[in-house]
């Protein structure tokens, strides 16, 4: 079986974050979504560990599901942690993501964070002065079974491989652990593409989430697994057994596909400074350096840069193709990227999100009443946002939205649109209608057209 799962979102407990993010209110945007499982978020906090308990039930198979509906979505315990603490003379900021198959497994590992000092009620995702050795200790020792992940593994300021406060490699941020670290998550400012030149993720799974703080923001990354059976067992069989990127899998579940953000358009994507209005593309922070012409202050060094930095080989050697693939039968084509040299890794689909793709189109902001009552009008009509991004026939859509609307999601499809990139903060802008200019070839370079 196929299921499309956004494994990484938080609660209203969190920081941030929506006062709808309750249980049913993310179980009635999973569903609308074509989410079939997604993430309870934030266990680690004792309110909404007890909304937990009180909205969803187990399943029995590591999976939780709303009480008394026995049709998905369904949910899986994954949280988050902010790892903040000093290790080699500098300070370190990462956010990992915990995943466990009980509420009982959970309970425990509360309990011993509890013992270690964290102050679990302050936040949904709690600031905890553990390290990153530390948390996987704690967690894998409770239960075995549980996975340890790398959140949004090149944001600057909180991850793994950030250029702020992250490390330079798995095994200096995990130490004995790194073998028990067998995937990262993207983040919205890099792609799978990027993270294939890092050669110690070749035998890593890469996994994409929304990080949701929101309803309308569930779904922006998704990672789609092909299944045996629906189980967390099967989730952690499909991402164990198909971490090599080198050799076919042997698993009977694997990663089939993950659905991404344009990454130009993440708030870290190139290197800048908002407060300035200075940003830059790589071979322009090699060339000018990180320190900004208008002010003195050091530039947040972006993601693309980063990923330069780190890289152990280059985009040319990974043979990236792009080709049409068809989701299912009698649906339009989308634009499929994979990569020739490491023929086993997942492919990925670039998209976004049907309230953007809406608000581009009929002119507005994405949260704006005309926009909403657009997106409903074609999900209620034609299925799941997913469905109709990946699936619905352009002549389904314009019947339902009009020609422009259809014509909008088949050039998102197909790749043809540029994306102003975001950088320091501040999201990169989608233009879907925005005229190419070919004879510059900056333009050229961030060009997304696929035919």
């Amino acid at each position: 079986m196929r299921v499309i799962t956004d494994l990484q979102l938080h609660s209203k407990y969190s920081r941030a974050v929506s006062p709808q993010m309750a249980i049913p209110h993310i179980w009635e945007w999973a569903k609308r979504k074509g989410i079939g499982l997604v993430a309870t978020g934030d266990w680690t906090h004792p309110l909404w560990m007890r909304e937990i308990k009180s909205n969803l039930e187990e399943m029995g198979n590591g999976l939780l599901r709303l009480s008394n509906t026995p049709v998905a979505p369904y949910f899986l315990l994954a949280t988050e942690v902010s790892s903040i603490y000093s290790q080699g003379g500098k300070v370190r900021r990462v956010h990992t993501l915990i995943w466990t198959d009980s509420l009982s497994s959970a309970d425990r590992i509360n309990k011993e964070l509890l013992r270690h000092g964290a102050k679990l009620i302050a936040d949904g995702r709690p600031i905890i002065g553990l390290s990153c050795i530390q948390v996987a200790e704690i967690v894998l020792s409770i239960e075995p079974n549980s996975l340890v992940i790398p959140a949004h593994c090149w944001t600057p300021w909180f991850a793994l491989y950030g250029s702020q406060s992250g490390f330079d490699s798995i095994e200096e941020c995990f130490g004995q652990f790194s073998k028990n670290i067998y995937a990262i998550e993207t983040g919205l400012s890099s792609d799978p593409s990027m993270n294939w030149r890092i050669k110690e993720l070749d035998n890593r799974s890469i996994l994409s989430f929304s990080d949701a703080h929101s309803g309308p923001k569930l779904g922006r990354e998704a990672t789609v697994f092909e299944l045996q059976e629906l189980s967390y067992s099967a989730i952690r069989e499909a991402i164990i057994g198909q971490k090599s990127g080198l050799t076919p899998s042997p698993s009977n579940s694997r990663i089939a596909y993950t659905i991404e953000f344009y990454p130009e358009e993440g708030k870290y994507h190139w290197t800048g400074h908002r407060d300035c209005g200075i940003k830059q593309e790589p071979s322009e922070t090699r060339q000018k350096g990180t320190i900004c012409p208008v002010c003195g202050r050091k530039l947040t060094v972006g993601v693309m840069h980063r990923v330069d930095d780190l890289a152990g080989r280059t985009e040319e050697e990974l043979q990236i193709t792009n080709y049409k693939f068809q989701i299912s039968n009698g649906s339009g084509e989308v634009r499929m990227t994979k990569s020739n040299a490491f023929p086993n890794r997942p492919p990925y689909v670039s998209m976004v999100p049907l309230q953007e793709i809406v608000a581009e189109t009929i002119g507005g902001l994405p949260t704006g009443q005309k926009v909403q009552d657009e997106y409903r009008k074609l999900t209620d009509n034609l299925g799941s946002e997913f469905r109709i991004l990946l699936e619905s026939t352009l002549p389904d859509i314009t019947k339902i939205s009009g020609e422009r609307i259809a014509q909008a999601i088949h050039k998102v499809r197909t790749g043809d649109i540029v994306v102003d990139p975001g950088y320091d903060g501040v999201f990169g802008k989608v233009k879907i209608w925005e005229e190419k200019k070919k004879e510059d070839p900056a333009d050229e370079k961030r060009q997304l057209s696929f035919f």
